[in-house]
């Protein structure tokens, strides 16, 4: 009876776990998110990477030069660590109504995902290297606008169902 209980408990934390929220429960949250307007131009990031135990490991500011042609953009992000070490990466984005496509040379496959309201959700895998291993981190990345300028990002990563960190980002269009 107990390992019953327990297989039970297990399923029920399962199903949980893979439970997301869906961004049209935002649909009726101001300023409305307009990706491509937004991220047009050059927006500034300040961010913080923590293991799964919450311990901040890295901390980053990005410049991101942004340019549209119609629905495709790129999203040119510039980081650097407060350790001193720099990263790049390109992203190119294609707008599809409220559902975006997006691609970098570190992204698994492809970005995917879907505005809604003040809201922006999207999901990728991405290639991080890690002690001299390449591991494909699963990442739920949800960005919130919270005025004109101002947007939060919240990211959480897993391999193979399981947490392993989170990115919290904010960002400041000029």
């Amino acid at each position: 009876m107990i390992i019953k209980s327990a297989l039970v408990g297990l399923a029920a934390l399962g199903i949980t776990a893979c439970a997301t929220v869906d961004t049209a429960q935002y649909a009726s949250e101001k300023p409305t998110l307009d990706f491509a307007q937004y991220f047009n131009g050059t927006v500034d990031g300040w961010g913080m990477f923590q293991d799964r135990s919450g311990t901040v490991v890295k901390r980053f500011i990005v410049r991101i030069d942004c340019t549209w042609n119609g629905n495709e953009g790129t999203l040119d992000e510039h980081f650097a660590y407060t350790d001193g070490t720099t990263q790049s990466r390109v992203w190119k984005v294609v707008k599809d109504g409220d559902r975006y496509i997006g691609t970098a040379a570190d992204v698994v496959g492809a970005a995917r995902g879907t505005a809604s309201g003040n809201a922006l959700h999207w999901n990728y895998a991405l290639a991080l290297p890690v002690d001299g291993r390449t591991w494909n981190v699963d990442m739920d990345d949800w960005m919130f606008l919270i005025d004109d300028r101002t947007m939060l990002n919240r990211t959480t990563m897993s391999k193979f169902g399981i947490r392993v960190g989170e990115v919290t980002l904010s960002f400041r269009k000029r």
